[in-house]
């Protein structure tokens, strides 16, 4: 597979930064068409507790990879990777500016280095690992001393492929230069702030009657029930906390993604971070200097 040649602005960073707004905007000054580079938002039906665009954000501006994956079936980098190439081909072939935007940090790299991924696992050695618990996976991953620094330790799946490859990650290529990379920060009390306000704001607009239906329907065990704004209802349906407990929860599990997001894309030095209170006039300088000649 080769990378794709057309040009590709990527807004990246924590959640609740704003990133999303960003883009529409840029979208609307670059005949732009937004790609959600979330693992979360490509499943159907995971509406409020994902913060997915509405309906009425999408007749506005043309968005990609949204609601693309059966909550049953999973989905992977690989996939993410494929489609988001495809759709970045489609929208430039059209005249258009492909805008990616999302703080999953592995699907951002897969597109824009270009991963080369590794290998599907042997089905035998994946079934043994199923029928382990995750404390037996995350013992088994600390004897070989694999990097579970690298993955989210809290995802059995991710642990398992990680013991899979004996801790090999892909292989990238380098950053094309037809690819801009703009970064959204906020000062920590201002982010506390953001995450607070969208919580409440998922809380209103019915996540705990989401939660309850899609877990009713899929099971505790479906991956995208183990995300943030998901997971933290189990014990509330179960009566062993109260609705402030869970809201709590949901905050401060917000708060540590956005912490592990900050910490996967400071790594890359060829993000260009926002730091001007007027952050969209940053951005239209930047891509019209570095990307829109």
């Amino acid at each position: 597979m080769v990378s794709s040649p057309h040009k590709l602005l990527v807004i990246v960073g924590e959640t609740a930064t704003g990133k999303s707004a960003l883009a529409m905007e840029l979208a609307k000054k670059f005949e732009g068409e937004i790609i959600g580079a979330d693992s979360w938002t490509v499943y159907k039906g995971f509406d409020i507790g994902t913060a997915k665009p509405s309906q009425a954000e999408r007749g506005s501006i043309p968005h990609h990879l949204l609601d693309v994956a059966e909550p049953k079936d999973g989905f992977s980098a690989p996939q993410f990777q494929r489609l988001a190439l495809a759709a970045i081909d489609d929208i430039s072939r059209r005249g258009k500016l492909a805008i990616m935007v999302g703080g999953s940090g592995l699907y951002v790299d897969s597109v824009i280095y270009n991963y080369s991924f590794l290998p599907p696992s042997v089905v035998s050695e994946r079934a043994t690992l199923n029928g382990l618990s995750l404390a037996e996976l995350l013992a088994i991953a600390q004897e070989r001393r694999l990097p579970l620094e690298t993955i989210d330790a809290r995802n059995k799946r991710r642990v398992i492929r990680l013991i899979e490859n004996n801790g090999q990650m892909p292989t990238r290529s380098a950053l094309g230069s037809n690819t801009l990379l703009i970064g959204v920060l906020l000062a920590r009390d201002q982010l506390v702030t953001s995450i607070t306000a969208r919580v409440d704001e998922m809380l209103a607009s019915g996540l705990e009657q989401e939660a309850r239906v899609l877990a009713q329907k899929y099971g505790w065990d479906c991956e995208p029930l183990k995300g943030v704004g998901y997971r933290e209802w189990q014990g509330y349906f179960s009566g062993k906390q109260t609705l402030p407990e869970t809201r709590a929860k949901i905050i401060k599990s917000t708060l540590d993604l956005a912490k592990k997001q900050r910490t996967w894309f400071r790594r890359n030095s060829s993000i260009h971070w926002l730091t001007d209170r007027d952050k969209l006039a940053q951005a239209v300088e930047l891509t019209t200097t570095l990307l829109d000649k």
